[in-house]
């Protein structure tokens, strides 16, 4: 039986995605894993390059079964170098420690195949028990019908929301204190806070039930 690792917001946290990764992969032994990146993975930490690095990497080596989704940092990341955002905005929010991790280097000098990577970044997966997103949804839209934005940046009404959604959400964006992942009904938050002293977490799961088996995290 397959398995699928979804992992929360990483914030150029490596480290602990390395020691996540290699947990991960032992977990899974002699069956092949899939990851759901759930987005996030630039600004605040101080390895923003190390970590799209690695997430290239692992998808030259697993190919399809590496699914990275978009979050809102990356997007802001681009809007930045495609001038539609001030620089400032993206500062704010943890962007110089981006830039840092390159070497100091300005925006118009990222590497093209870290840029073009965030280009082609997905919004969602939906696994058939599942819908991975970085953000959440908007509970008034079908899964199928989301608006970009919510899927990015989203938090109220969806946090409050109860009803059943079709499929079990899993979501990061919005950090949780004591690094414990939040577990209901209808939604599974994974962003456990790594890059503010938290663990950085993924949920495990398998074809035969949508909840997850069980988490693994790397501190």
């Amino acid at each position: 039986m397959s398995l699928t690792y979804a992992v929360g917001d990483i914030h150029g946290s490596l480290d602990k995605f390395q020691r996540l990764i290699v947990r991960c992969e032992q977990h899974a032994g002699d069956r092949p894993p899939t990851f759901v990146f759930l987005g996030d993975y630039v600004d605040r930490g101080p390895q923003s390059s190390g970590v799209v690095d690695l997430l290239i990497d692992l998808q030259s080596r697993l190919g399809d079964r590496v699914v990275a989704l978009k979050g809102n940092h990356e997007a802001m990341a681009l809007d930045v170098i495609d001038g539609t955002s001030p620089l400032r905005l993206w500062f704010a929010q943890g962007g110089m420690a981006t830039l840092e991790s390159y070497g100091n280097v300005r925006l118009g000098d990222l590497p093209r195949a870290h840029v073009d990577w965030m280009r082609s970044l997905r919004l969602s997966y939906d696994d058939g028990r599942r819908f991975f997103v970085h953000a959440g949804v908007n509970p008034d839209r079908p899964l199928a019908a989301q608006d970009a934005a919510d899927m990015l940046w989203i938090r109220e009404p969806f946090l409050s929301y109860r009803r059943d959604y079709g499929r079990l959400v899993v979501h990061g964006h919005t950090p949780l204190p004591g690094g414990v992942p939040d577990l209901r009904s209808n939604r599974l938050n994974l962003d456990t806070g790594a890059v503010f002293g938290g663990p950085l977490t993924a949920a495990v799961f398998d074809d035969a039930q949508t909840a997850p088996l069980e988490f693994l995290q790397a501190e």
